[in-house]
């Protein structure tokens, strides 16, 4: 989704607190690269491999009792989705796009990836800037409230990447360690765009790059895929029935966009883009995974319907 001065603004102003100056800084743990892989346990304690099941690898069939919740966390309506692709194919052509959250529940505890859209939004109801019209049916905290959750109990967070669609709720995740690319975390924080991301101030948060295991036995992986952002990440998660999920981000938006290889004109490095492309479908193909846009109103209603789980 745009990165716009704009829909930022909109953003913030339906958002107060996640944009305020709040000087609390958050308290850091910076996680080297995952060849020496590094992870926080369900407490917040940093183990190291050895300190693992030594029969938990990457390939070892995915631990029973993990499920990934579907969770509504906004619409996007665009009148023209010319700024979807460079190539200037989508001119003039409109859509809906679903702004998808997921809760992944695993015997060490709690992820929550991506946070959608300001919760501002049910109160102000649906806003449009440009061809871009937003709104938000529920929020991720009334939705977590349906599972017996609170933000309190969510054990770690991690966001796509940092653009407003996908980082609107912080609240939603008050209790968490934030798990964040390092390039990222310094895109989101440097002069220019800092005062966007006061809501992130206050967390725990455990830098790492390249790939990141999330419990330390392959079943949840963030995946480095830089290109649209700089420190551009996706979710590869193991469940036991239905196998491996790869979660985008925004490395696609449309379905046509994986199809074509479309890239967004909002994008930061297009060959670094590409090269993530090819990345991801590497592993689609070798995990014969299923792939869900988390854009794509038709990926999302064929996951089951929230508060059912895939597993």
């Amino acid at each position: 989704m745009k990165h716009s001065t704009s829909l930022i603004a909109m953003a913030c102003l339906l958002a107060a607190s996640a944009c305020s100056g709040d000087d609390d800084s958050a308290t850091e743990t910076t996680f080297p690269d995952t060849t020496e892989t590094v992870t926080p346990d369900a407490t917040g304690s940093a183990l190291t491999a050895g300190d693992e099941d030594e029969s938990a690898t990457a390939t070892s069939p995915a631990p029973t009792g993990i499920a990934l919740y579907a969770m509504n966390c906004g619409t996007i309506a665009v009148s023209d989705l010319d700024i979807f692709a460079v190539s200037g194919d989508y001119a003039g052509m409109a859509g809906t796009l679903t702004d998808s959250c997921y809760l992944i529940r695993h015997p060490q505890g709690d992820l929550l990836w991506d946070l959608g859209l300001p919760a501002a939004l049910l109160e102000a109801g649906p806003q449009t800037d440009g061809p871009f019209t937003v709104s938000l049916e529920r929020s991720i905290a009334d939705q977590l409230a349906e599972l017996g959750l609170s933000p309190a109990d969510i054990d770690y967070m991690s966001i796509s990447h940092m653009h407003f669609d996908h980082t609107g709720q912080p609240e939603a995740a008050a209790g968490a360690t934030w798990l964040v690319h390092e390039a990222e975390y310094d895109a989101m924080f440097a002069e220019e765009t800092a005062g966007q991301y006061q809501g992130f101030t206050g967390f725990e948060t455990a830098k790492f790059t390249g790939d990141y295991d999330v419990f330390g036995d392959g079943s949840v992986m963030i995946l480095e895929l830089p290109g649209h952002t700089p420190g551009h990440t996706a979710l590869q998660v193991e469940l036991a029935d239905t196998g491996t999920v790869l979660l985008t981000g925004d490395l696609y938006h449309l379905n046509q966009s994986r199809e074509e290889r479309q890239v967004p004109r909002f994008n930061v490095d297009v060959e670094q883009t590409l090269a993530s492309m090819d990345v991801f479908e590497g592993i689609a193909e070798d995990e014969q995974a299923l792939v869900v846009i988390q854009h794509s109103p038709s990926d999302v209603a064929d996951l089951p319907a929230f508060p059912t789980p895939l597993r």
